[in-house]
């Protein structure tokens, strides 16, 4: 029997669902078919009322939108089965990561939440479906996040490099791969801040569309640096690894804070929240790998190519897009979740602890039996 899984993403950005149907057999992750599932222009708005910080929402709702949320992760793995043409009976399970609407790993009791019943996805679709991975790694003492380190490891590792890669979706993180020659080498990874997040809100606030196509307003605005310099003075910014941060955290809230007494143009704040993106991603790699040879970058912002520029010109080193080494950026973290729904079912962890702070590895999720 072909040893198939489908991986399930709906990142940050909050633009729609990302679904690999991946193929591991052999020792090798390939990737069989893919498709994107947007959301509409009222399911976006619903979730960005979940994902602000105090948003106040009623029980219905949340109800409502996992249930909602359920039904489409299914009807996208559907759609996914009916392009690929297979049989829902030949995949061996489903890892859904679900919707964050809410990543608080730093309180006194923390907590991440996603949503997107699981029970639906099973029910609807015939396959066993892995979910909720984040909460047993913060029931283990980590942060819950970031869970793809594990998985670029396996797939991005070089004998003779040392490499980081480098995800920017809503927000931003990178894994360090020292070369496997050094072996044995700690895995370092991390969220660096905001990634597209701040950019994305600030252009929906300012030109009502949903992102800054390739970088073109910020392009057209000056860099603050003033403005930077205060705002990397955040305590995120200087908080060493384990750490993980969302939406909820940098916010347009979060933002007025620095900026309440000064006038700035509304393109000059777009430019100065690339640069800060770009910024932040290349200082955590010139601290905490400065022995990096080679950056690949995945996720969203990898279309952005002002934000490239930016990282190109902070960083002495070769940088490429993962399709060099055969994963479509934007595929990435579906292809990451059906790998860690596979480590599941094969009762392996899913974790690194060096990555989470987590106590020990663990096996991630809950299983949804079809």
């Amino acid at each position: 029997m072909p040893d198939l899984y489908i991986g399930l993403m709906s990142g940050t950005s909050i633009d729609g669902i990302d679904a690999a149907l991946v193929s591991f057999e052999n020792s090798t992750t390939q990737l069989v078919d893919f498709f994107y599932q947007p959301f509409d222009e009222e399911l976006k708005v619903i979730i960005h009322k979940f994902s602000q910080a105090q948003s106040s929402i009623t029980l219905t709702e949340y109800g409502v939108l996992d249930t909602r949320l359920g039904h489409l992760f299914a009807d996208t793995v559907n759609n996914l089965l009916l392009t690929a043409k297979i049989a829902p009976s030949t995949i061996k399970a489903i890892g859904s990561h679900g919707q964050t609407i809410h990543h608080c790993p730093d309180l006194a009791t923390p907590f991440s939440l996603q949503i997107g019943d699981p029970n639906i996805i099973a029910e609807k679709t015939g396959i066993t479906t892995v979910a909720d991975f984040r909460r047993r790694d913060i029931a283990c003492g980590g942060q819950g996040a970031p869970l793809v380190p594990a998985f670029h490891q396996k797939i991005f590792s070089d004998f003779n490099l040392n490499r980081c890669i480098v995800n920017i979706g809503g927000i931003a993180n990178i894994t360090v791969l020292p070369a496997l020659k050094t072996a044995p080498a700690t895995i370092i990874g991390f969220d660096t801040g905001p990634g597209n997040t701040l950019m994305d809100q600030w252009i929906q606030q300012h030109q009502k569309i949903g992102f800054d196509k390739n970088g073109s307003w910020a392009k057209t605005g000056n860099i603050q640096y003033e403005l930077i310099k205060r705002l990397k003075q955040d305590p995120y910014f200087l908080t060493p690894p384990p750490k993980s941060t969302g939406k909820e955290y940098f916010s347009l809230d979060w933002l007025q804070k620095y900026i309440t007494d000064k006038h700035y143009p509304a393109e000059n704040i777009q430019a100065s929240l690339c640069y800060l993106t770009a910024i932040t991603i290349c200082e955590a790699i010139q601290k905490y790998a400065p022995k990096t040879e080679e950056v690949l970058l995945c996720g969203g912002g990898t279309h952005n190519q002002y934000l490239k520029t930016l990282i190109e010109a902070n960083l002495n080193c070769k940088i490429a897009s993962t399709l060099t080494y055969g994963i479509h950026p934007d595929h990435v973290e579906a292809i990451a979740f059906a790998w860690l729904a596979r480590q599941t079912i094969h009762n392996l962890p899913g974790n690194l602890k060096e990555v989470t702070g987590a106590n020990h590895p663990a096996v991630l999720g809950g299983i949804y039996q079809a």
